[in-house]
C-alpha cells in the first residue's frame, strides 16, 4: 500500500497537465506536431475573428466554414445578406457571446468564424514565385501575423516555417495578419536546414538576416529568386541555419536604434528584395548584380 497521501482532484489535474506537457515534446507524439484546433474550439477547427480576417476567410474558396457568430451590426458590415441563405450556419448574437469564445481582450468587432484550418503545402508547391520568406522558429503569433501581412503586401509567394516551435494558424495570428493569411501559401517543413538546401537547389539565393553580418542586405541581393530567412527575436537565427544559408546580411540602419523586431525587419527586407527583383526584370536597369 502506498504511503503517499491521496491526491486531490486539483493535484491530479495538474499532474495530468505536467505529463501532457512532457510527452508533447517527444518526437512523434501527436501533440508535438501542428495543432488540429484552436484551444477552446471544437475539434478540428480554428476560430478567426475581426472583420478583415473573417471577410478574407469567407472569400477564400479553400476555406471550409463550419459556423459564423455575428452581431447584426457586423453582419451588415460584412455585406452577407440573409443569414438563412448562407451555405453554413449563421448565429446572430450579442457581442458578449463572442467575448466568451475569443482570447482575452480580443478585438473581434462583433464577428467570429469557426472553420477548418488551412492545409499547409509542401515545399514543392512553390511554383515560379521569385520571393519567399522563411521563419526560423518564430513562435509569437502576433509577430507571425504581422510578417504575413508584409509578405502579402510585397508579393512574396510563400511563408516557410518549421512544423515545431513556430506559431501556427490561430485567431490571434489571423487578426494580426488582417486577412493576409488567406492570400499566401503556408509551407511547413520538419527540417529547416534541408529546406534551405532545397531552396538553393531550386535557384533561390537564401539570405539570413543577422545584425552582426559584415555585408548589408542591399549588397547581398543578387540573382533571380530570393529567400529571406529571419530568426526569432532575442536569439535570432540558430547556428545551423546561419551555417546553411548562402549569405548572411544585416539591415543598414543609420539611426541610433540598431535593431528592429522581426515583423518590422521582415517588412524592410521584403521592400528591399521586391525593389531589387523589380529592377532585375527591367531591361533598362541592366543585369542584376
Amino acid at each position: 500500500m502506498s504511503d503517499e497521501p491521496p491526491r486531490s482532484p486539483k493535484d491530479a489535474h495538474y499532474a495530468r497537465l505536467r505529463r501532457a506537457h512532457r510527452d508533447a515534446g517527444r518526437p512523434g507524439h501527436p501533440a508535438s506536431e501542428r495543432p488540429k484546433s484552436t484551444p477552446g474550439a471544437p475539434d478540428g477547427t480554428v476560430r478567426l475573428w475581426g472583420l478583415h480576417s473573417v471577410r478574407a476567410a469567407l472569400a477564400n474558396p479553400r476555406r471550409r466554414i463550419r459556423r459564423l457568430y455575428v452581431t447584426r451590426n457586423a453582419l451588415e458590415r460584412l455585406g452577407l445578406g440573409d443569414p438563412a441563405a448562407q451555405p453554413f450556419p449563421v448565429e446572430l448574437v450579442e457581442p458578449r457571446a463572442i467575448d466568451k469564445l475569443t482570447e482575452a481582450d480580443a478585438v473581434h468587432q462583433g464577428v467570429l468564424l469557426e472553420a477548418e484550418p488551412l492545409s499547409p503545402k509542401p515545399l514543392a508547391a512553390l511554383g515560379k514565385t521569385r520571393l519567399v520568406l522563411v521563419l526560423d522558429q518564430v513562435s509569437d503569433p502576433h509577430n507571425v501575423g504581422a510578417v504575413l501581412r508584409s509578405a502579402v503586401a510585397f508579393g512574396a509567394g510563400a511563408l516557410v516555417t518549421t512544423s515545431r516551435h513556430s506559431a501556427h494558424e490561430s485567431g490571434v495570428l489571423a487578426k494580426a495578419a488582417s486577412g493576409a493569411l488567406e492570400h499566401i501559401d503556408l509551407i511547413e517543413v520538419r527540417n529547416l536546414g534541408q529546406a534551405l538546401e532545397s531552396l538553393t537547389g531550386a535557384g533561390f539565393l537564401t539570405i539570413g538576416l543577422d545584425g552582426g553580418a559584415g555585408t548589408t542586405l542591399a549588397a547581398a541581393l543578387s540573382g533571380e529568386r530570393l529567400a529571406l530567412v529571419l530568426g526569432a527575436e532575442g536569439k535570432g537565427l540558430r547556428q545551423k541555419t546561419r551555417e546553411t544559408v548562402d549569405r548572411l546580411a544585416r539591415l543598414d540602419l543609420p539611426g541610433p536604434i540598431g535593431s528592429l523586431n522581426v515583423s518590422n525587419a521582415a517588412a524592410v527586407a521584403l521592400y528591399a528584395a521586391d525593389a531589387f527583383l523589380r529592377g532585375s526584370r527591367d531591361p533598362a536597369s541592366g543585369p542584376a548584380a
